[in-house]
């Protein structure tokens, strides 16, 4: 659904749509109007209704013409990208890959429901409301199976391992998203899986909840909850777009310039600091909250974080991982 007048741009700016992307979508809607005025007075003969036709004519061109800033896709792609929910969003299908070994998400999702199938349904959480430690400790025995431990080092700094869940961002990420996708639930300190899902599980697998884990990570978690930035800029509204981009190319640097032309108002929302300019800031947001804490975390890429030189700053790439591909096929037919 379109954003009202008064409601936060969706370009995640923070400022009302009024003020914000809707002054661009009004210029197109004056410059079309603009051409039928020109045609009306060349026309003077035309009806109100051959005149209403024209209109719905330069309108349905105007909406369906690729823009250069948005890099081939139109007026009404870029509209059902942003506005549209997961199951009408055009250009793109989604599909879950026959194996899902790969994924770091759904594998710690498979420990957490085998502990549970092998206790009733529900098995007991730390006295802070974690997974217990049994659980920890498989999950991190996992990460030599991961196209990522290629880059972890340490412990300490790795994000998929950890010696309790507090530590270990990846598999509180992929508990939290069990739980906003509606798989399993604490109550009375005990994790439990709800009989529906603990049925799909046995008739149907750890792939049938995929998608819906998916959907959760993309509209319902906050990305910027693992994170310590205090900038509230929402890069979920644009995560498809970004998701095209990257895979076309594979460079975070290009990325983010695309980023950039085709929502400059995120800009104006990063304020320079000491030591980061606002696009530098922007680029910190996508690698940590959509490159490193979503895309990485389900494998679909990996990227080395550590930078030794000027020349790797500007030609930061990613390694696109199978899982990707088979996930996300995009079909953009621009007139």
């Amino acid at each position: 659904m379109k954003p009202g007048r008064n409601d936060p741009c969706p370009c995640g700016s923070e400022k009302k749509y009024k003020g914000c992307c809707m002054d661009s979508a009004s210029k197109r809607h004056a410059e079309v109007f603009d051409d039928i005025a020109q045609t009306a007075a060349m026309n003077l003969n035309l009806t109100l209704d051959e005149l209403n036709l024209v209109t719905q004519q330069r309108m349905h061109e105007r909406n369906n013409r690729s823009e250069t800033d948005f890099f081939g896709l139109t007026p009404n792609q870029m509209s059902n990208w942003l506005y549209a929910p997961f199951n009408e969003l055009a250009g793109v299908t989604f599909s879950t890959p026959d194996s899902i070994s790969s994924s770091p998400i759904m594998r710690y999702l498979a420990l957490i429901l085998d502990e549970a199938m092998q206790n009733n349904g529900s098995f007991k959480a730390t006295s802070k409301g974690n997974l217990p430690t049994k659980i920890v400790k498989q999950a991190c025995e996992l990460l030599p199976e991961f196209a990522v431990s290629q880059h972890q080092t340490h412990i300490s700094i790795s994000e998929f391992a950890g010696s309790n869940e507090d530590k270990f961002n990846a598999l509180h990420y992929a508990r939290i998203l069990a739980e906003l996708a509606g798989i399993i639930y604490l109550r009375s300190g005990r994790f439990h899986v709800k009989k529906s899902s603990q049925k799909l599980y046995q008739t149907q697998g750890i792939n049938t909840f995929f998608l819906p884990m998916l959907e959760a990570a993309i509209y319902q978690y906050n990305w910027g909850y693992l994170d310590s930035w205090e900038l509230d800029i929402d890069l979920r509204t644009i995560w498809l777009f970004m998701l095209w981009r990257l895979q076309e190319h594979g460079s975070i640097n290009q990325l983010v310039d695309e980023v950039e032309t085709a929502f400059p108002d995120i800009l104006l929302q990063l304020q320079s600091e000491e030591h980061f300019s606002p696009i530098k800031l922007l680029s910190m947001l996508i690698e940590s909250r959509f490159i490193n804490r979503f895309l990485q975390f389900w494998g679909f890429v990996t990227f080395e974080p550590k930078l030794v030189s000027i020349s790797e700053l500007t030609s930061r790439k990613v390694d696109i991982q199978p899982l990707l591909m088979q996930t996300f096929q995009f079909s953009i037919n621009n007139p």
